[in-house]
């Protein structure tokens, strides 16, 4: 297993995919000090009286969001490209366990996409304190880092959660394209479809996916936003857990049954 494990973190570190991603991810961030930038001078600019109107969403929530999408895409293409190119034949001929092929995979995307989640998300927390300052433009919490950080580390892994589902859909698919689209769906189309449902179903069906999930699992949900805010800290992790463990359940069966 540790030679599996090495085998794929210089994979993963080799590829070029690999630096785009976490490029873009980086972009991200300062994207979200543009946007306090751009904040803290509409604050300013307004007579005290409209400051209370002026609203941007959370900064590192935002950052977790896109974030999510990101390492998810980069799930996708560690087993993508490898079909891409062929490499997969000289993979499992070296490494005839696909089992354990998969489970270094999924091991070393998990280390990468909760690294890089975490520091996107911390970076963007401190640079929006720095730049907003003692604004209290609603949206952005005001609150020490400590307090904060349960929120943090479920959004990051959130982001983990989402990483895997990407890689164990491009296992199941083999196709990047495929994969990506269900990642898309999954993020952001059915998200909304679930926000017009009428009540109470739109909170049920919104409070079970990925999307809502951090915030359940902070216990921080937000009701009546995209995603919905039913499910315990402990039910939430549970289906954080299904989110993951289902595709890559069919990943393994479709891996250990069928040509590479």
């Amino acid at each position: 297993m540790i030679d599996a494990l090495a085998a794929e973190w210089l994979k993963l570190r080799t590829l070029r995919s690999t630096s785009v991603v976490l490029g873009v991810v980086a972009v991200v961030v300062g994207l979200m000090a543009l946007l306090a930038w751009y904040a803290a001078g509409l604050w300013d600019g307004l007579p005290p009286d409209q400051r209370d109107h002026l609203a941007v969403s959370s900064l590192p929530e935002l950052t977790g969001m896109l974030g999510s999408l990101c390492l998810a895409v980069l799930g996708v293409l560690a087993v993508s490209g490898e079909y891409a190119t062929g490499m997969i034949r000289s993979t499992f001929t070296v490494m005839p366990s696909r089992g354990r092929v998969l489970a270094a995979k999924a091991a070393v995307l998990s280390v990468v996409a909760f690294c890089a989640g975490f520091a996107a998300i911390l970076a963007t927390y401190a640079l929006g304190r720095l730049i907003i300052g003692d604004r209290a433009i609603r949206g952005q919490s005001t609150e020490p880092l400590a307090r904060q950080l349960p929120l943090f580390l479920a959004m990051s892994l959130a982001i983990v959660m989402f990483a895997l589902l990407g890689l164990g859909l491009a296992a199941v698919t083999r196709s990047a394209v495929a994969a990506i689209a269900v990642l898309v769906a999954v993020w952001y189309v059915v998200p909304l479809v679930a926000f017009n449902l009428p009540a109470p179903w739109g909170d049920r069906l919104g409070s079970v996916l990925p999307g809502a999930l951090a915030g359940e699992l902070a216990g921080t949900g937000n009701p009546g936003s995209v995603g919905g805010s039913l499910l315990s800290p402990g039910a939430a992790l549970v289906v954080m857990v299904a989110w993951v463990a289902v595709p890559y359940g069919v990943a393994a069966l479709l891996l250990a049954r069928r040509d590479a």
